[in-house]
């Protein structure tokens, strides 16, 4: 054979440069391989403490005092989460966390997409200060304005221990990171095409039916988003329900992070039936350790995981959509 002339050298090198970085359309080896590689690290990042929980919320007593036994439980027993239920009344303040998460975020979503398209479709006086009055309330902490409105409803009576708080805050636009909301609608309504809703006037449509014939179908991407991220920061929210309801929480509506706050007081409290070396069944005290603790965690955290498990391809779906413009 002889001697490979320029030309060649230079396909070849431009053949396995292909094949090692890739083209536009086609990622090579090392592109997969670092991509790959990041995403395995990032997955890793995140798991790992999901993943340590539910293995120590498996392990026995006899397992947490064993150095061994750091990931995998010598005897898997759902004791810990047994005793988890009866602490946190699991059942019932689920349904009851479900009611006070999911009612809000219905009332927020719907008032934040009303106001996020008024801003990007119509032009009205003092518009820009508004809409500087908004940033300027998505730089502001939460606990910024939760005291005056908890004073505002008391003063109208509405703290008596229900819903109430959370509906009014939430239809007021004054929910959990409303301003957020409203600004993701916002943008997505900008970059729909304005020639739908013009042409949905010109066949004689009013302003509310154009906004629910045309654009609410079209931001479904955004109100999936919306409705994930406020369903979870009512769900894990804390601060809102122990000012609002204040001791009514205790035995009426309640979140489950309210009862694992209060999971260590409760369970030092209570009695759970065991064995005496006799054979007989007793009731006695027994001593918290950090297995029934992750055992309530991830009680607490599970109907989260399955609610983004079961809508995962959608969220990331509609988060695509929304960087989309419309012309």
């Amino acid at each position: 054979m002889g001697k490979k002339t320029g030309l060649e050298k230079e396909v070849l090198r431009l053949r396995w440069k292909r094949r090692l970085i890739g083209t536009t359309k086609h990622w090579g080896l090392a592109s997969k391989i670092a991509v790959y590689g990041l995403l395995i690290l990032f997955s890793f990042v995140y798991l790992y403490p999901l993943l340590h929980m539910l293995a120590q919320s498996l392990m026995s007593t006899a397992d947490l005092m064993d150095t061994s036994a750091n990931w995998i439980p010598t005897d898997v027993s759902g004791e810990n989460y047994e005793k988890a239920i009866i602490v946190m009344d699991y059942w019932m303040s689920l349904l009851r966390n479900i009611y006070l998460a999911v009612v809000p975020t219905l009332c927020q979503t719907f008032i934040c997409s009303i106001v996020g398209y008024g801003f990007a479709r119509y032009n009205f006086p003092l518009k820009k200060f508004f809409m500087g009055l908004l940033l300027l309330s998505y730089l502001l902490p939460v606990q910024a304005v939760s005291m005056p409105n908890f004073l505002l409803l008391q003063n109208l009576n509405l703290t008596d221990g229900t819903i109430k708080p959370f509906l009014v805050t939430s239809l007021l636009g004054q929910g959990v990171n409303s301003a957020l909301c409203i600004l993701i609608f916002y943008n997505f309504h900008k970059q729909t095409p304005r020639v739908l809703l013009d042409a949905a006037q010109i066949d004689g449509a009013g302003y509310f039916r154009s906004y629910f014939r045309i654009a609410v179908p079209m931001s479904t991407a955004a109100i999936l988003v919306v409705v994930l991220f406020t369903f979870v920061w009512y769900w894990n929210d804390t601060n809102l329900v122990n000012l609002y309801l204040g001791g009514y929480h205790k035995d009426g509506l309640t979140t489950l992070m309210i009862r694992l706050s209060g999971f260590e007081v409760k369970y030092a409290a209570m009695e759970f039936p065991s064995i005496t070396e006799s054979g007989l069944l007793s009731r006695q005290k027994t001593t918290m350790n950090d297995a029934i603790v992750m055992a309530g965690t991830m009680l607490s955290i599970l109907p989260l995981l399955i609610f983004y498990g079961v809508l995962q391809r959608y969220f990331v779906e509609s988060v695509d959509h929304i960087g989309i413009t419309g012309e």
